[in-house]
């Protein structure tokens, strides 16, 4: 798996975003030089946007297991074409900033078709702070 999506001009979810049920394509924009924070902007009502973050910076350790049935809607033949993302809460701060671990955004890169899983059998949290206290 990467951390680093690649930039296409749009993404389509195989199924809607958790809370988003009539947006399923999106454009992904960086927000940083660096490819750590992107917007996952609605093609169809772009004041529709999601933050996403590379999880790679913040949580080194991160290596979610992808289920059987998000690789196959996915069509991914091999780790190396997943990028996973992690949807912020970008709070009233950057101290109150959360990356939600529990449910990461994966992308195919050669297909640029994307997919929301939620994770099971972890303990992983849904508002992990990206800064340190």
């Amino acid at each position: 798996m990467s951390d680093v999506p690649a930039a296409g001009p749009q993404v389509d979810f195989v199924a809607p975003l958790m809370g988003l049920a009539e947006h399923t394509s999106f454009t992904l924009v960086p927000l940083d030089e660096d490819g750590v924070l992107y917007a996952l902007r609605s093609v169809r009502d772009p004041q529709v946007r999601l933050l996403v973050v590379a999880p790679g910076r913040f949580f080194p350790g991160y290596t979610p297991e992808i289920d059987d049935e998000t690789v196959s809607a996915l069509d991914l033949r091999d780790a190396t074409e997943a990028a996973v993302l992690c949807v912020v809460n970008p709070g009233t701060d950057p101290a109150s900033a959360t990356a939600n671990l529990l449910a990461p955004v994966v992308i195919n890169h050669r297909s640029m078709r994307a997919a929301q899983t939620v994770l099971v059998g972890t303990d992983l949290p849904l508002r992990a702070p990206l800064v340190a206290a």
